[in-house]
């Protein structure tokens, strides 16, 4: 046989070869695998998205805050659809032009791919239409879930779910979000977004000329389950978040609860507030343009974004601090309470360090602001002044002014504690001095706070000199695997031997003192009043408090605008919000008080 022929025959080999796998292949499509029968008859793989249960919302005592209600989005398939449009349009309720501007919008996407026609349709809406959907060819329900709130309280901290917006899906190209999916807006499900929302998964579904499904596609195989978001336990104390934010009802303003040994947030209010349930399911873009265009600010979150807020007297406490640790007062230092060189209130006079947190003298702190700024390092007034200044405002910055908390919660502002740059900027450098700066002495002035400073500033004198950064998560799925930002302490530059005498006198602010109104008979309530000047209206009441005063359990601070002194409105708050925390009820005898409070008596 020459090599010609040999050719000839491995040729002819191949290609018998290959004529017998198809033939085998064939043979396995038409008689032994029935799916590509089926498919013969008409039918079809179609890939249908499974969407994640999000992770649930608990409360510290194993309340369930948040959860997962099925709705359905009715999907489609443009170059699928033949059906009567009247009918269609009567099944659903929606006009004609409705109609053709959904299916615009799902034609402009896709007329291949599968997308939302109508979104969120309740488990009744779907129940009434389901069994005659199935005459509308390229037309079918996707299971979908969105969030309900078991409690109407604490929108702020827990925040909203809505759909993934253009822009964010285009940040967030690498983190597996479509559009279409949703998404955390803001508190809790924004910042812990990475866990609350799990993984999609994918079905493939065979599917007939009508649209109707036929079953799984090769029995599941190639099937991709989802992957449910993780759940939260919250720090909240529900029962008390309600009870505050019912004392808080009808007024502007924001309180802050926290276990000063944890750092854990007990209860987190802002007010006016809003029904976070609003946010949820179909009506949520009807809504929330609602509540965006509300007078009251309803979406703004006072306790963390209203930077501006003066202190007041609370922070003659800080000021007090400052001045012992730098040794420019002592306990036993007295100054006469001298009128001339600054208002004050209250018959009193060349009181004690804590005679003077008592009776929030405002000279007092006047002498010792002066003495912290002017400890003449330099022989040139203005530049002494400028030195003294940095040293008080790194100060501040130790017992967390100035700085964004590191909350887990987005937002956050910084406050305001001015230095140096501030004052040159706003009067020439050189051209400033004490006698330019001295309301800065009692809380008043170009400083600004937000309440959730206050409360971590309440929990540092509580602990006697250091905080552990407030937050709202105590573990995900039941593991302490919260950030260590939320576990380590962080000192001020005050040694804890200065508090005394300041908790001292923060006593006798509630026993004897303008905070009278949160003293309780079995606890020692250590507070200290505050009345924020306010040029607009009417002055603003704030109150900061710890109980009991040994191995504290709870401090707060509470601040309503436009109510007058802080011993009215705020010291009320805090004293009922304290009780009902301790003690899980209010006593008869302060029932006077949560009426006074309920019914806003304070407002002139």
């Amino acid at each position: 046989m020459n090599e010609l022929e040999k050719r000839y025959y491995v040729f002819i080999g191949i290609f018998v070869t290959i004529a017998l796998i198809y033939l085998i292949k064939l043979f396995s499509i038409q008689v032994l695998d029935d799916k590509y029968a089926e498919a013969a008859k008409g039918n079809y793989r179609q890939e249908r998205i499974e969407y994640p249960f999000r992770g649930l919302i608990y409360d510290r005592n194993g309340k369930l805050l948040v959860y997962n209600e099925p709705i359905f989005d009715l999907m489609v398939v443009p170059r699928e659809v033949k059906i009567d449009t009247n009918a269609f349009c009567d099944l659903l309720k929606i006009s004609k032009n409705d109609f053709n501007i959904n299916m615009q919008r799902c034609k402009v996407y896709s007329r291949y791919k599968p997308s939302i026609f109508l979104k969120q349709l309740s488990s009744i809406e779907m129940a009434k239409i389901e069994d005659k959907l199935i005459e509308f060819t390229g037309f079918y329900p996707q299971v979908r879930t969105v969030r309900k709130f078991n409690y109407e309280v604490a929108p702020h901290v827990l925040g909203y779910v809505a759909e993934i917006s253009k822009n964010e899906l285009e940040k967030r190209k690498e983190q597996d979000y479509s559009q279409g999916d949703y998404i955390g807006k803001a508190g809790i499900e924004a910042f812990y977004e990475p866990y609350l929302k799990g993984k999609r998964g994918k079905r493939f579904v065979m599917v007939n000329v009508k649209g109707v499904e036929k079953g799984n596609y090769d029995e599941g195989a190639h099937d991709i389950p989802a992957i449910a978001g993780e759940n939260l336990v919250t720090t909240l104390d529900i029962e008390l978040q309600e009870y505050l934010e019912q004392l808080l009802d009808g007024k502007t303003g924001s309180a802050v609860a926290i276990e000063p040994s944890t750092g854990e947030i007990l209860a987190f209010v802002s007010v006016p507030g809003f029904n976070p349930n609003l946010l949820t399911g179909r009506a949520y873009s009807t809504n929330y343009a609602k509540l965006n265009a509300d007078k009251g600010k309803v979406l703004f979150n006072r306790a963390i974004m209203a930077d501006q807020y003066p202190p007041g007297s609370i922070f003659k406490t800080a000021q007090a601090l400052i001045g012992l640790q730098e040794k420019v007062i002592y306990p036993s230092t007295r100054f006469q309470c001298n009128r001339s060189i600054i208002s004050c209130h209250g018959p009193h006079s060349n009181e004690d360090l804590t005679g003077a947190i008592t009776h929030s003298c405002n000279p007092y702190f006047w002498n010792v602001f002066k003495r912290i700024v002017n400890q003449e390092k330099s022989s040139n007034k203005y530049l002494d002044t400028e030195i003294g200044l940095i040293l008080w405002k790194k100060y501040l910055e130790s017992m967390g002014f100035n700085l964004a908390l590191n909350t887990d919660l987005e937002n956050i502002k910084t406050g305001q504690i001015p230095g140096n740059d501030y004052y040159n900027k706003l009067y020439g450098e050189g051209r400033w001095k004490f006698s330019t700066i001295y309301s800065l002495a009692i809380g008043q002035g170009e400083i600004g706070v937000y309440p959730l400073q206050m409360a971590n500033f309440t929990a540092l004198l509580a602990n006697r000199g250091y905080y552990i950064t407030p937050h709202l998560v105590k573990n995900i799925d039941g593991i302490n695997s919260i950030d260590k930002e939320f576990t380590e302490k962080k000192y001020s530059m005050i040694d804890s031997v200065h508090f005394k005498p300041i908790i001292d006198g923060m006593q006798l602010v509630v026993e004897i003192g303008t905070g009278v109104r949160a003293n309780l008979d079995s606890i020692v309530v250590c507070g200290k009043t505050g009345t924020s000047q306010n040029p607009h209206g009417e002055d603003h009441s704030v109150f900061i408090a710890f109980a009991p005063r040994d191995n504290p359990k709870i401090a707060i601070a509470v601040y309503v605008e436009n109510a007058g002194q802080g011993a009215r409105a705020a010291a009320s708050i805090a004293g009922l919000t304290i009780e009902k925390y301790l003690n899980r009820c209010i006593s008869d005898k302060r029932k006077y008080i949560e009426d006074y409070v309920l019914k806003n008596h304070f407002i002139y």
